[in-house]
Formats: structure tokens, C-alpha cells, sequence
């Protein structure tokens, strides 16, 4: 990490740029080979598309945010290392759950929806509660002061529990889901090569092969092109004094987060639409309960005490946060569709939100 980001600080603009671009081809092609293989092993499995993006999508697609967040805890830079999980889990809610269901509503299964959305809106309680109420102090970070909260130790556990229960739940949806797939009569929705519908009795070793092979590729593909767009992204940023707060939970956040952005737009062109919003679901749970307590416990470990939480990102970020899984989850649960204002809404709101943010900085 720490030769990576001195690379893009003494490189010139214009090999910035192209790092930049080939992050980009890097995360389109790579989402595409994902949500192809993702998409095959669910059907040859058995397994509800749902679930197969609730977990093992949404672990590949985290792995960006893990790794600038692990990484900034290292360093000291708390802003960074709490921020790029809550803007992360912000801008999959608000940015890219909320394009796809303006793009394309639709209903959901309450019983494999309810568990993992119910779980993600406790982990951003939990998450609020955990800081909240612990005494701020003054840290001095890069030469600025600033008054913080910490990760409680009650918090912290509040989180890891949901951990552990969200995947205590996948494997039971994944041990009792049964679910028959069969040729389509017509061939609609098929692909030119799919006239049979893979299943565990007609797929060969090279189909696996191909498959694992091509789901391999595509995550590393993300999260190598990510990693680029944001170093990149990074450095300009600096570059015209950002401050770190906005890059952490606007640039670093949505950089981070195109993994999910490319998963959910190939999803949205293939009408994958429980793949797309499975990854999201995960994807937040496991930003909000496994990489800030993994921060955490380093901090603690560095003798710095628990993970410092600025009091802006408790008071203004994670209330954002909350506010846009509301949104997103609850209208859902209760009617089992998504409709399209509540995209427009959390659009809406998150460009409210990137704009004050700057301009309020």
C-alpha cells in the first residue's frame, strides 16, 4: 500500500490518468466476468441468486474498502480508516441500490430480503449507539485538531454478533434453499449458449473450471481496478487541498464502492436484480460489522485505544447512513417490492448530502 500510494505521488498527471482508465476497463470487464460466474455456480448450486450475492459476491466486492480501511488504521489516519466504511455502506445505499431500483423496481422474497436487511439496520444503530455515546476528545492528525468519539468495546461486539448472525443465516438459507431449475420452453431469457439450464448433472469439470476461473479474475479484476481509481483519485484530491474527511466518506467511499457499481450495473443489464441488491445487503453488513471492529482491534493493538470516529462522521455521516437504509429497507419490507421514489428519494438525498458536505467543509 505504502509503495503504491508513494508511486502515485511522484508520478506525473498524465500516467495518473492512464492508471485511472485502466482501473476503469479493469472493474467493467472484471463486474461483467463476475456476475457471469456468480450467476452460474448460484444456478448449478441450487442456491438463490439472492443469497450467492449476499455473501460470497458481496466478500469480493468488499475486499477495497478492507484494504484502504485496514491500511489507514495502520498509518493513523482515523478519518480515513471510519469514514470509507460508512461513506462505502452510504454510497451503495444511496447511490447504486438506488439506481438500479430506479432503473428497474421490483418485488423481493420478504424471507430472504427481511433477515439481511433487518440485520444491516441493526448494525447502523448499533454502529451509532457504539460512538455516540462515549466522551469525545481532541486528536491532532496531519497537524489538524479535531474532536472524536471511539468505538465502544459494547459496540464493537454489538457489531460482531450481527457478523456472525448474518452468516450463521446464509448458511442456513443456503442449506434449505431447494430450488428447482428447468428449461425455459420458449428459450426466452436464455443466452445463445444456455439452451440447457447448467445443473450439477450437466456441467463438466472444464465448465467449472471456466467458471471459478472467470469468478477469480472478475474479483481481482474489481478490486485491482479500484485500487487504482483510487489512488489516483487520491492524490488529485490532495492535490487541490480536500479536505481528508471529504475524500474519506465521498471519493474514497464511492471508489471503494465500484466494485458494487459495476456488479449492479452488468446485474442491471442482465436483470439480475437479486443478485445486485443481495451484494449491496452484504456488502454494507460487512463494512459496518467486520472491517471497523477488524479497525478497532488494531488501534487498540497499536495502543491507540478503540477506533476514533470523528464527531462529524457520528453526528452528520452516520445519521445520512441510517437515514438511507430507511429508505431502502423498510417501504421494502413491508409491501415486498422496491419502488422507484424511493431510488429518486435516496438519490435525491445523497446529492443533498456530496453537496453540503463539500460545501460546508
Amino acid at each position: 500500500m505504502e509503495f503504491i500510494e508513494n508511486f502515485f505521488a511522484g508520478a506525473p498527471v498524465w500516467l495518473t490518468a492512464v492508471l485511472f482508465i485502466v482501473g476503469l476497463a479493469l472493474i467493467i470487464k472484471g463486474g461483467d466476468w463476475f456476475v457471469d460466474s456468480a450467476s452460474w455456480i448460484a444456478e448449478v448450486l441450487g442456491v438463490p441468486k439472492f443469497v450467492i450475492g449476499a455473501t460470497i459476491v458481496s466478500i469480493a466486492t468488499t475486499l477495497p474498502e478492507m484494504i484502504v480501511s485496514i491500511a489507514a488504521t495502520v498509518k493513523g489516519n482515523v478519518d480515513m480508516a471510519a469514514g470509507n466504511a460508512i461513506g462505502s455502506v452510504t454510497a451503495n445505499t444511496a447511490m447504486i441500490m438506488a439506481v438500479f431500483i430506479v432503473c428497474m423496481p421490483f418485488a423481493i422474497k420478504r424471507k430472504e430480503f427481511a433477515p439481511k436487511a433487518t440485520l444491516m439496520f441493526i448494525a447502523a444503530i448499533g454502529l451509532v449507539v457504539g460512538c455516540i455515546f462515549t466522551t469525545s476528545r481532541p486528536m491532532t492528525f496531519e497537524g489538524e485538531t479535531n474532536s472524536y468519539y471511539s468505538l465502544a468495546t459494547y459496540g464493537t461486539i454489538i457489531l460482531i454478533v450481527i457478523f456472525i448472525t448474518f452468516f450463521i443465516e446464509n448458511f442456513i438459507s443456503m442449506k434449505n434453499a431447494n430450488v428447482q431449475i428447468e428449461p425455459s420452453p420458449t428459450g426466452i431469457g436464455l443466452q445463445e449458449e444456455d439452451d440447457i439450464v447448467p445443473t450439477r448433472d450437466n456441467v463438466t469439470k472444464g465448465d467449472w473450471i471456466k467458471n471459478i476461473t472467470l469468478f477469480i479474475v472478475g474479483a481481482a479484476g474489481t478490486v485491482i481496478g479500484a485500487e487504482l481509481l483510487v489512488n489516483a483519485g487520491t492524490v488529485l484530491a490532495e492535490d487541490i487541498h480536500v479536505p481528508q474527511r471529504i475524500i474519506s466518506v465521498i471519493a474514497v467511499a464511492i471508489g471503494t464502492s465500484l466494485p458494487e457499481l459495476v456488479t449492479t450495473i452488468t446485474a442491471l443489464r442482465k436483470k439480475e436484480g437479486a443478485l445486485s441488491v443481495g451484494n449491496v445487503l452484504g456488502a454494507n453488513i460487512i463494512d459496518l460489522t467486520l472491517i471497523l471492529p477488524i479497525c478497532s482491534f488494531i488501534s487498540m493493538g497499536q495502543g491507540n485505544g478503540a477506533l476514533a470516529v470523528s464527531v462529524s462522521s457520528v453526528r452528520v455521516d452516520m445519521i445520512v447512513c441510517l437515514a438511507a437504509i430507511a429508505v431502502a429497507v423498510i417501504p421494502t419490507i413491508i409491501s415486498k417490492k422496491f419502488y422507484r421514489w424511493q431510488g429518486a428519494v435516496m438519490l435525491l438525498g445523497y446529492a443533498g448530502y456530496v453537496v453540503s458536505t463539500v460545501v460546508l467543509k
